[in-house]
């Protein structure tokens, strides 16, 4: 049985994040291409974002520290620690408001 530390894990990548010059740092603790679901968690220093992409399969975002806006099209989600959003199967992108760190879950199968 698998086991991660997400306080240690948090605390670790929101440091590499505040280090890089991207402002983001991330780690896949589950999964990947070869498996049906990857869990990564993302670091974002305040001020910086994932610029706008697709996701080609189901994903949920859930907030485990400070606040993120998710936006997609003409619609936008400000989320806190403890937020939990579907992603919407559309163009979009994740700015941190302040620095944060998610938990990005992806389906790596169609339904």
């Amino acid at each position: 049985m698998d086991s991660t530390d997400l306080a240690d894990l948090i605390d670790d990548l929101t440091a590499k994040a505040r280090e890089a010059s991207s402002g983001r740092a991330a780690r896949t603790i589950r999964g990947g291409h070869e498996h049906a679901l990857r869990e990564t968690v993302i670091a974002l220093r305040a001020g910086h974002e994932l610029a706008e992409h697709e996701s080609p399969h189901e994903a949920t975002l859930q907030v485990l520290r400070g606040r993120v806006r998710l936006i997609a099209g003409d619609d936008a989600w400000d989320g806190a620690s403890g937020d939990h959003l579907t992603v919407p199967p559309e163009r979009h992108s994740l700015a941190a408001l302040e620095d944060a760190v998610v938990l990005l879950t992806v389906s790596n199968r169609v339904p």
